[in-house]
């Protein structure tokens, strides 16, 4: 059986306040190019669909086009759930009227997951959607007020979905969760609300013969060849701008044994770091690639952005080097601390006062403050 594993969407998204409207669905291409063109059995989303709770009405539209055409032009399956950017109603409300052979859709936890088996030359195989849930959320669900982090929630929700996996059936486990042992980015939000530690050991996924993982965007096998994050299909932070993005397509022999072949993404503008002296990068060729400058120029340089923008109109930061060199600060888990998004903490305190994100008028209106604030920076 062939699964195309993908994460880790983000629809919605923008980076440093430009949309990537195109720049997804150029991505959404790529992936129905590759079940066709693969002969792909199941395709797999493993959670951050969205890149919010409530995204723009633009975002869901792509989506839902995106769903239309893997189902009428390919005879794959989908098993996709939410992630931690994701709204767990919302992702829960595609399942409704969908056909159940052929889509397992996971958007709120539940103590019963009950897994789509799909069958193939060699026999069954059960696919089991665990969509990522607080621990607050798991406590209610199962009732067990002793689930006191990420791995306690998903160590219940593994057990629950392994007791509905008859004998001899091979199975396929798609998580949203941060495993230790992997490599993470700056660009993706913390898995705990306050603080605590948000790693999950791999050997919660005993039993599993495939783990599909979402949530970290560089793609990785973790603890075992057969645990994998996709990796997000885009760049969304600088820090990425050294990793190919792909997908993995995933076949499970008779045995339950898998081979992993990546299958690069082509997008249609690249996220790129460029170092030199302001003179020099003046002197390339015009770009709609996403650019940070990092000048190696002794003197300041007079509207340095502004002329830097005359050849890379979608360059977000100008640095020099030489405020590069500052001592690395570690953080007391061992992840390097992200530097926040503002339009996720400006959208995060608004769904936190009125339970509902932002509406896609306000976010135009906080981006284009944002965007006026940054150009106000650069001018200074």
């Amino acid at each position: 059986m062939r699964i195309l594993h993908t994460a880790d969407l983000h629809l919605g998204r923008q980076f440093n306040g430009i949309p990537l409207d195109s720049d997804h669905a150029a991505i959404l291409d790529q992936i129905v190019s590759a079940i066709t063109s693969r002969d792909v059995d199941v395709l797999v989303i493993a959670g951050d669909i969205f890149d919010r709770a409530a995204p723009p009405t633009s975002a869901v539209r792509q989506f839902n086009g995106f769903l239309a055409r893997v189902a009428s032009e390919t005879d794959a399956a989908v098993v996709m759930i939410a992630g931690n950017h994701d709204s767990g109603d919302r992702i829960a409300s595609m399942a409704i009227m969908t056909d159940t052979r052929r889509a397992l859709i996971r958007g709120a936890i539940s103590a019963d997951e009950k897994p789509l088996v799909l069958t193939d030359a060699h026999g069954p195989v059960a696919f089991t959607g665990l969509p990522f849930a607080y621990e607050y959320a798991a406590r209610e669900c199962f009732s067990d007020e002793a689930l006191h982090t990420p791995e306690d929630v998903l160590a219940a929700q593994v057990a629950c979905g392994r007791r509905n996996i008859p004998d001899g059936t091979r199975w396929v486990v798609v998580s949203h969760a941060f495993v230790a042992g992997a490599s993470s980015s700056e660009s993706e939000r913390p898995l705990t609300r306050v603080g605590g530690i948000e790693t999950v050991s791999s050997a919660v996924f005993e039993g599993a013969h495939y783990v599909a993982l979402g949530h970290l965007h560089r793609p990785q096998s973790v603890g075992a060849p057969h645990i994998r994050y996709s990796g997000s299909p885009l760049a969304f932070g600088f820090d990425e701008s050294d990793c190919q993005k792909s997908m993995s397509l995933v076949e499970i022999d008779a045995v339950g044994q898998t081979t992993i072949e990546s299958i690069p993404f082509t997008p249609i503008r690249h996220v790129r770091v460029l170092k030199g002296r302001h003179a020099e990068l003046l002197l390339a060729d015009r770009s709609d690639d996403f650019i940070k400058a990092v000048l190696t120029d002794d003197a300041p340089v007079i509207d340095g952005m502004k002329r830097i923008r005359d050849v890379f109109p979608n360059a977000c930061e100008l640095i020099y080097e030489r405020d590069e060199q500052a001592p690395e600060v570690k953080s007391l888990t061992g992840r390097a601390l992200a530097v926040a998004n503002p339009v996720e903490v400006i959208g995060d305190f608004v769904e936190h006062v009125r339970d509902e994100g932002f509406s896609e008028k306000e976010l135009e209106v906080v981006a284009s403050a944002l965007g006026r604030l940054r150009e106000t920076e650069d001018v200074k």
